[in-house]
């Protein structure tokens, strides 16, 4: 093995499992959306095959990362802001697990469970390590924070098909209960004090991930469009304004992976609305899935394009 490539197992980010995610979304987004805009199941065939790729390929060099060099695994696991990166992994079979649901339940399954467990423990320990650990400053707390508590939110979107519903009423509590928690003090840290650097500008992203994932949830378990399930809907519309809003903040800052941030919050917003307009019959619901599915798309391309150009250039997986 050479030198290099050694050092890039090393310094193989957690955050690579952002970039799955932000796929996957897509590829719900696009099963979702595909009977309103007649795209040939073909497509979404092919795109849940590349994804599935891109997602081993990953988890094989965060396995060469942890087999290789644990120490750098070690690090990641206590530090305090990669670590909140670390249930990206179990999110992304869980999305996995929602993308299989309806022609592949027995994998859906399979994935569920594992990803359930993962997330559940991944999110007792960032708690305990809230906790316990003391190195912990303000300054450390950005929107990636919310990752450890927006996996369980994603829980019972496949969970209702296998599980009952107390379990995914359990997840469901979980999330809602701590984002209220967590929101507070992450509004607290982005309003009186420094900014935060460059790297996590585009986590801020992330806030409008988990009222629409809890939109998402909640209609799975009740199956009402209730009052409380359009304020989480409006939340999280107005949470989107807001992220726009700071786009001038976003167009500053040179590519990082976290740019992939902006990705699965906008799929889950659209895969909100495409549920709100099949529930509501709304028109202007399914003009806006549209426009929200066309700026993914772009998104998704873009992204797609500045990572494998850093690839090539060898600016990813590089010491911090």
């Amino acid at each position: 093995m050479t030198h290099s490539l050694e050092n890039r197992i090393r310094n193989f980010p957690i955050s690579f499992f952002a970039v799955s995610m932000g796929l996957t979304g897509y590829l719900i987004t696009l099963q979702k959306i595909g009977p309103l805009l007649k795209v040939p199941s073909l497509v979404t065939e092919v795109f849940l095959f590349c994804a599935a790729l891109v997602f081993l390929a990953i988890t094989a060099g965060y396995a060469g990362k942890i087999m290789l060099h644990f120490n750098a695994f070690r690090a990641d696991l206590t530090h305090p802001i990669r670590m909140h990166f670390l249930p990206t992994f179990s999110i992304s079979l869980l999305l996995f697990s929602i993308a299989t649901l309806e022609n592949f339940p027995r994998l859906s399954q399979g994935l569920w469970i594992v990803g359930t467990l993962l997330q559940l423990s991944l999110t007792v320990y960032t708690l305990t390590c809230w906790i316990q650990q003391h190195h912990f400053e303000i300054h450390h707390a950005n929107p990636s924070w919310f990752i450890p508590i927006l996996g369980n939110l994603v829980v019972p979107v496949a969970g209702v098909a296998h599980a009952p519903a107390p379990v995914n009423l359990f997840f469901f509590s979980l999330g809602l209960f701590f984002w209220v928690l967590l929101f507070a003090v992450i509004l607290n840290r982005l309003i009186f004090h420094h900014p935060m650097p460059d790297k996590l500008v585009p986590t801020l992203s992330i806030l409008m991930a988990p009222p629409a994932i809890g939109f998402i949830s909640y209609m799975k378990i009740s199956g009402e469009l209730n009052v409380f399930a359009q304020g989480l809907y409006s939340l999280a519309l107005f949470l989107f304004l807001f992220v726009c809003a700071q786009g001038r903040l976003f167009l500053k800052i040179r590519f990082y992976l976290s740019w992939w941030a902006y990705s699965f919050p906008l799929a889950a917003l659209d895969l909100a609305t495409i549920l709100y307009f099949h529930k509501s019959g709304l028109e202007m619901l399914k003009f806006l899935s549209i426009a929200l599915f066309v700026c993914l798309t772009c998104l998704v391309i873009f992204l797609t394009v500045l990572t494998l150009k850093n690839m090539a250039k060898g600016a990813i997986c590089v010491e911090e």
